[in-house]
């Protein structure tokens, strides 16, 4: 925890502590969060190996729509989230444990009533649901089942992702590295056992993809449940504070829908981009998920460093240190802006090796076209890092409308558009979607740059 400061009229950027001084705690943040991506994309990962090298193109084409399916299931949670993380941050960096244990009860609140209403809703409409999204009918009946299996593991989901952002407040992120070490290991072999039939195992196919990945994160889930039951970093589920707090819900709310309302207009922006691609043919569909898959190893550092801004941001600022807050989102820009243009860099020159890591031999057409679509996006990863970080660091000081108006420019005004005229006018094909997803990247990265360097941020109450 970090000490609580009074602010200071001089403080000042040049002021600020060395790098290293700065950079080792960043780490300490960001090192688990690391490991813990990296388990979360060899789920994806291994998923789609296993999909390409065991089943068919159908499958695969259903299995790069789930890679969507799973972000979105993921992310239905994140207004519970961000206002719990800058919350938790912000009463530990004043002190006050007690505040922030409440809050962690009062977000498992939020989230269990969310969980459970869109658990119901998902399982009632997951046919339309998986209609919307543009596939071809045989790949549309096989994630219609993928769904129908993995819904009902939704509220431990829920836990998993709640929990783990309380406990990033509090500076802890060895936790959630826990929870995906469990979730993993459940996943792979439980998928990879009932796709192949390993020992007494059934050999189920497709549904057995599915199977496993509702079992590591349930598994992931119960993990994470129980380190919080028995208490981490000051932070424990108890039933007396489960009873509703309505001016702390409004708080967490406040923050958190501004997050959500963002989060889900990139995720239904991205669906809306994927019918695009869809619309293109099952050869444009399965070039594009490989290479969604490939570039998921784009977001592990600055993911990793995104958390590590926004518990820092909102760790400093809560101990009315608005210097060592920005000097730390600027460590963390420079630390993630530099591993990804080093993934970025990778992607560039090895692309055809890393498509055919995903491909059986029959593919060659999808490995070529996913090689070109790596090649796009490698140029835009410099951009995708400042922006990652930049805008964690706004959500971990609960400046979280900006971010929010930054991804309606960028989707409704250049990505949607842009994606059309090049696929449809310009007939570019899947390459042209991909040009105007980097479009995109910059558009925002340029504007959430604008708003840190106006600096309303540091003076956001929460």
């Amino acid at each position: 925890m970090l000490r609580r400061r009074q602010a200071d009229p001089r403080d000042s950027l040049e002021d600020a502590p060395g790098l290293a001084s700065t950079l080792r705690p960043m780490l300490r943040l960001a090192a688990p969060v690391l490991g813990e991506q990296i388990l979360l994309m060899m789920v994806q990962l291994s998923d789609t190996i296993l999909t390409g090298r065991r089943l068919e193109e159908t499958h695969l084409a259903a299995m790069s729509q789930m890679a969507y399916v799973m972000w979105l299931l993921t992310n239905l949670f994140v207004a519970v989230d961000s206002g719990a993380t800058a919350l938790v941050a912000r009463f530990m960096g004043a002190g006050d444990v007690r505040k922030a244990c409440r809050v962690t009860n009062q977000a498992f609140l939020a989230g269990c009533t969310l969980s459970v209403c869109m658990t119901l809703v998902g399982l009632v409409f997951t046919e339309p649901l998986v209609a919307a999204m543009g596939l071809p009918a045989d790949a549309s009946a096989l994630a219609v089942r993928y769904l129908r299996f993995l819904l009902p593991a939704l509220p431990l989901m829920m836990v998993l992702s709640v929990g783990n952002a309380c406990l990033r407040g509090a500076g802890d992120t060895v936790s959630g590295f826990v929870a995906m070490i469990a979730m993993n290991v459940v996943n792979v072999l439980a998928s990879w056992g009932l796709v192949c039939g390993w020992g007494p195992l059934p050999e189920l196919g497709w549904d057995g993809v599915a199977i496993g990945t509702a079992a590591g994160y349930s598994v992931g889930g119960l993990t994470m449940g129980a380190r919080l039951v028995m208490g981490r970093h000051g932070l424990r589920l108890r039933w007396r504070l489960l009873r509703p707090d309505l001016e702390l819900a409004r708080r967490l709310l406040r923050i958190g829908v501004p997050a959500g309302a963002d989060v889900m207009t990139i995720v239904a922006c991205q669906f809306w981009f994927k019918r695009i691609v869809n619309d293109l043919g099952s050869l444009a569909a399965a070039a594009h998920g490989v290479a969604i898959s490939i570039e998921s190893l784009a977001y592990l550092p600055g993911t990793a460093f995104q958390v590590a801004a926004t518990t820092l941001a909102g760790q400093h600022l809560g101990a009315k240190n608005q210097r060592q807050a920005l000097h730390s989102v600027l460590v963390a820009c420079l630390a993630g802006g530099a591993l990804m243009s080093a993934v970025g860099l990778l992607f560039f020159t090895a692309s055809q090796p890393l498509a055919w890591i995903f491909l059986s031999a029959q593919q060659a057409a999808v490995a070529e076209r996913a090689a070109e679509l790596l090649r796009i996006v490698a140029v835009a990863l410099p951009a995708l890092a400042v922006h990652m970080v930049l805008s964690g660091a706004l959500r971990g000081a609960g400046d979280t409308r900006w971010p929010l108006a930054f991804s309606l420019v960028g989707m409704l005004a250049v990505r949607i558009p842009l994606a059309y005229w090049l696929t449809q006018s310009l007939d570019w094909g899947v390459a042209g979607a991909w040009y105007a997803m980097a479009a995109d990247i910059y558009v925002r990265c340029l504007l959430v740059v604008s708003r840190f360097a106006h600096g309303g941020w540091k003076r956001v109450e929460v």
